[in-house]
């Protein structure tokens, strides 16, 4: 995990539409970035549609909701029509921000196979885009109001 009080890493990435977004167009706002492995898995869900649940009041607090996986863009579409997620979905395919974000860990499988698996973590970026707060291993379906928390 990246510290607090740290400069928080650029990016520029499409969402489910294929738009591109960069942390620098957030300026001005809080952001809550969340990591999560995949796509329509039971876990990766609940926190989605957590999220979804509570994104009037993450607007009212003046955040804006980012999710971030290695899923392709059609992938989090699906995810997005399925759910009815309000947010923005980004699409790293290529690890470069999950790797930024220091949010993958070396694994070792039953069979002595060395992995890198996403933990499932997420940050709240200030104004200023400054890590204000950082949380790793967070619990799937408490996370969106573990956050909100953090806001108000």
């Amino acid at each position: 995990m990246l510290e607090v009080g740290t400069k928080a890493p650029e990016f520029t990435l499409p969402d489910q539409n294929g738009d591109l977004h960069s942390l620098a167009d957030y300026r001005g706002q809080k952001v809550v970035l969340y990591f999560y492995p995949k796509d329509m898995t039971s876990g990766c869900t609940s926190q989605a549609c957590s999220f979804a649940d509570l994104y009037p009041q993450f607007r009212e607090a003046g955040a804006v909701v980012l999710g971030v996986s290695k899923d392709t863009v059609a992938s989090h579409k699906r995810f997005e029509e399925k759910h009815g997620l309000p947010f923005t979905l980004l699409s790293d395919p290529e690890l470069q921000v999950i790797e930024a974000y220091d949010v993958l860990v070396e694994s070792v499988t039953k069979t002595g196979k060395t992995t890198r698996k996403l933990v499932r973590s997420t940050y709240l970026i200030d104004e200023e885009g400054v890590i204000a707060r950082a949380f790793g291993k967070v619990k799937a379906k408490d996370n969106a109001r573990q956050m909100l928390d953090e806001l108000v």
